[in-house]
């Protein structure tokens, strides 16, 4: 309890553009509450994001239109911050060479043809399936809660099971802070509450899927970049969130 305050702070200063105080301080347990948080406290975001989305696909806007406002909204409201950790890793992941060499790529910063293209498919994709979620009624709080539940990669990966590819950066600073058993947890209870919104319940499946999307995206970082980075942890929430609402517009 004593670093929930604080764990909040960090959580919505790092997942969420929502002004609020720095932490007075950041050691492991506030960087464990934060990572566990971090769908609670996207989840304002993602509400508005969809709500005013769907109000615009209620009013004749094209569906993939309304799926294209929601991501730049949710964008806005997150500083665009893991899209940039998805380039970033899709670069360092497609250039030749050894692991210091794939580091830099990551470290420098500037968006290459893997990032740029990852970029276009899976913001596509989530804008694609947003867009037939929002036409339905409740598709907007369904998708909010999908969109929260796919930053569960954020704890996944900042299990002691995955350590940090480098000494320093947000990477270094959450690794190994989340206990398994945590991580688990999380995402059985986010997977349960996306569940209710789609009784019977197939939507559990979709978070499901989108975690192990997320275990095998991190198992690629450990082995070609050593562990994982706070790009890392970004990419890791646009693949769920991407596989995530693809699976709710099956389900």
């Amino acid at each position: 309890m004593i670093a929930l305050v604080p764990g909040a702070r960090l959580a919505l200063g790092t997942v969420t553009a929502i002004p609020v105080p720095p932490p007075d301080r950041v050691d492991e347990d506030v960087a464990r509450t934060a990572m566990l948080l971090a769908p609670f406290a996207v989840l304002p975001v993602a509400l508005v994001a969809s709500g005013a989305s769907a109000g615009l696909a209620a009013l004749g806007v094209p569906r993939l239109a309304a799926g294209l406002v929601c991501i730049a909204l949710l964008a806005l409201g997150t500083r665009a911050i893991h899209l940039d950790g998805l380039a970033d890793t899709c670069d360092a992941l497609g250039v030749p060479g050894d692991r210091d060499r794939a580091l830099e790529v990551m470290k420098r910063g500037d968006v290459g043809p893997m990032g740029a293209g990852a970029l276009v498919l899976v913001l596509g994709l989530q804008a694609a399936c947003l867009g037939d979620l929002l036409a339905h009624p409740w598709g907007w709080a369904i998708a909010a809660a999908g969109l929260a539940a796919s930053r569960c990669a954020l704890a996944l990966g900042c299990t002691p099971l995955v350590p940090a590819a480098r000494p320093g950066g947000l990477g270094k600073a959450v690794a190994g802070s989340v206990p398994v058993w945590a991580a688990v947890v999380s995402g059985a209870l986010w997977a349960g509450l996306v569940a209710l919104l789609t009784l019977p319940g197939w939507g559990a499946l979709a978070v499901l899927a989108a975690l192990g999307a997320v275990v095998g995206l991190l198992s690629v970082a450990v082995r070609r970049f050593g562990g994982m980075t706070g790009d890392v942890l970004g990419a890791a929430v646009e693949l769920a969130a991407a596989v995530v609402l693809l699976g709710l517009t099956v389900v």
